[in-house]
């Protein structure tokens, strides 16, 4: 492999060699200066070797008795790592002891090794280790003595007990991938296909060893331009990197001996999280992919993690590195039963939809929530405790809950995918992501025919048909609409039938025709009010207020969003507060007095902050530009 880049990690490398970490305790004396190389969710392949190697070359001076090298062969073609008697034999050769004087016993033998190297100036490059076992006998013991240790594993006791130093290791970046391929292809071979080449870049996910083996295909066929690479890759993905006689440039073997360290159980839960939803995933979600205790899932997961595996960001995050969770996906497939694959899944999909679900709740109180299947034993649910803590939790899972209802639409599981696009309604709705909340609807949409609950058809067209409107498309969403309505009249649903003319409502309100608006709000209100549900009653009055106020009526339109606003806050419902708030706003607006209608927009501005409604932050920003431009506060009005 062509070394390139890694300029930053050779500054650390400097740093760090040049200011070893304080030793504290006895054990400490036979380190040296020590520090340890290993890979972020990278592992075989990364460039660790060269990366010691590179350095060593460059700091030849440093060592003017000389460097000393040795695979250990913790994770090779081999098999079986390098026992310790084996690398010490090598080192005391090659430190002049003739192999016939060579003590029988390992620590008489490391005794004399650290005798020989003791006050010289020597750098001991430890390779490619697997055990903290492998590596005691052979730390010199001498400060004057600079080790590095490279490895996949993170050896905590060396790094402990002996103060070794760890620098992490992660793929090139985007510069270092392209110049790691123009040294290996040319730079007017680059030049010539940028775009060919960022794509390469992109699917070796900057890998050094997988850039390496596309290099080689491209480099062994001049004639053929890189984009048939980068298609290749596209369509083969791993399949492009199996070298099939030389498991060195062989990706999949290399990242293969990676796993022959962990336990049976750690193995399965490797795989499994290779084909889970989403980018990445948390304990919670993972402990029920795999179907064991949080406590067991997360050793697990400390494990993959110090197996260069799994990289742990912030907030209890995982991910893998693109191809090290295609290689996971190819384990399950190949060495799992598909049963055990399914119900992992099927697992993890309830997980997703019973938690966004919960978190509904908290978010929209007022919304009569789903029934959901019983919980599968053994899945825990991230425990929720307030709306803010539910809006955070859906906005860092919205891209696994969008995967996950994949993931049920492929197992043909048709009630969670309805299901899960009714649980990420209101985020959709607060944030304004009204592109996701279309293809999660439309999805629910496509399972239709295999589901019997009318209430399930009713909930998608509505749906539909509001967001549609949303997004200009009336035509289609009043459709939508009609159809929702048909069947909720059908079924005799008197509470679907006044959520529809809400609905309704909101659409003919976009088009401009408050007073088809107004029509509908009414049967709505009059609905709800037969049902016995104030707020969603007042929700309605709310809407009648407003229309009203568009119709020039201000002193009625007043009178019902006042009394909307008191029952709102009578029944705690801040988002209604909100509502009523701005649309007093407007009515003041229009009415002639401005500095009331700021008052009121900057209250249900503080009330939208707080629930996170950026949707009707904007709105509400837009509306208050208005009055403030009415009273010559230019600034402020641009600022809004």
């Amino acid at each position: 492999m062509v070394f390139a880049g890694r300029a930053s990690e050779l500054d650390a490398l400097d740093r760090i060699l040049t200011n070893p970490a304080p030793r504290g305790n006895s054990a400490d004396s036979v380190a040296g200066a020590a520090v340890m190389i290993s890979a972020i969710g990278g592992v075989g392949g990364i460039g660790k070797t060269w990366l010691a190697l590179a350095w060593a070359h460059h700091n030849l001076d440093r060592f003017p008795d000389g460097q000393m090298f040795v695979d250990l062969h913790g994770f090779s073609p081999a098999g079986r790592p390098t026992e310790p008697a084996d690398a010490m034999r090598g080192f005391l050769e090659a430190l002049g002891v003739d192999s016939d004087h060579l003590p029988a016993d390992l620590d008489a033998q490391a005794s004399l090794y650290r005798g020989l190297v003791s006050g010289r100036r020597m750098l001991i490059v430890l390779d490619n280790a697997a055990t903290t076992s492998q590596i005691l006998p052979l730390l010199p013991g001498s400060p004057t003595c600079t080790v590095l240790v490279t490895g996949r594993t993170t050896l905590s006791s060396l790094i402990d007990r002996y103060g070794a130093r760890h620098l992490p290791l992660d793929v090139l970046n985007h510069e270092e991938a392209r110049n790691l391929l123009a040294r290996r292809l040319g730079q007017q071979r680059i030049d010539a296909e940028p775009d060919a080449t960022d794509e390469i870049v992109r699917l070796c996910g900057r890998h050094p060893l997988a850039l390496a083996i596309t290099a080689r295909h491209a480099a062994t066929r001049s004639t053929i331009p890189l984009a048939e690479f980068a298609a290749e890759l596209r369509d083969l993905g791993l399949e492009m990197l199996d070298h099939d006689t030389d498991p060195t440039a062989n990706l999949p073997a290399v990242l293969s001996w990676s796993l022959r360290i962990l336990t049976e159980q750690q193995q399965m839960v490797f795989a499994l999280l290779g084909i889970a939803p989403g980018p990445d995933t948390d304990l919670p979600a993972a402990a029920s992919l795999v179907g064991l205790s949080w406590t067991q899932t997360r050793k697990a997961l400390r494990a993959l993690e110090n197996s260069s595996l799994l990289d742990r960001h912030p907030l209890g995050r995982y991910t893998m590195h693109d191809l090290v969770r295609a290689y996971a996906a190819a384990t399950a497939r190949q060495g799992l039963a598909r049963d055990l694959r399914v119900a992992a899944l099927g697992r993890v999909v309830d997980y997703y939809l019973h938690t966004a679900h919960n978190a509904h709740a908290l978010v929209a109180p007022f919304i009569q929530p789903l029934r959901l299947a019983t919980l599968a034993p053994g899945i825990q649910l991230q425990p929720l405790s307030d709306m803010a803590d539910a809006l955070a939790w859906l906005d860092t899972q919205h891209t696994n809950l969008l995967a996950a209802q994949h993931t049920a639409a492929v197992h043909h599981w048709y009630q969670s995918v309805w299901q899960l696009a009714w649980a990420l309604e209101a985020l959709h709705r607060r944030t304004g992501q009204f592109y996701d909340a279309l293809a999660v609807w439309q999805a629910a949409a496509d399972t239709l025919a295999h589901l019997p609950d009318p209430t399930a058809h009713i909930q998608v067209h509505c749906h539909l048909g509001n967001i549609y409107s949303k997004l200009g498309q009336h035509d289609t969403g009043a459709k939508h609409l009609r159809r929702a309505l048909a069947l909720a009249e059908e079924h005799y649903d008197t509470a679907e039938q006044a959520h529809i003319h809400h609905y309704l409502a909101w659409t003919w309100e976009r088009r401009g025709d408050y007073r088809q608006a107004l029509r509908h709000i009414m049967r709505a209100w009059s609905l709800y009010r037969s049902l016995d549900l104030p707020v969603r009653a007042a929700a309605a009055i709310n809407l009648l207020g407003r229309y009203t106020a568009h119709l020039g009526e201000y002193d009625t339109a007043r009178n019902h969003c006042e009394s909307a606003l008191t029952i709102h806050r009578r029944h705690g419902n801040r988002s209604g507060e909100a509502a009523a708030l701005r649309n007093l706003g407007f009515i003041n607006d229009h009415s002639g007095n401005p500095e009331q209608a700021i008052a009121h927009y900057r209250q249900a501005l503080a009330v939208f902050d707080v629930l996170g409604d950026i949707d009707s932050i904007a709105d509400t920003l837009d509306d208050l530009g208005h009055p403030s431009t009415a009273l010559g506060h230019y600034e402020e009005a641009r600022n809004a």
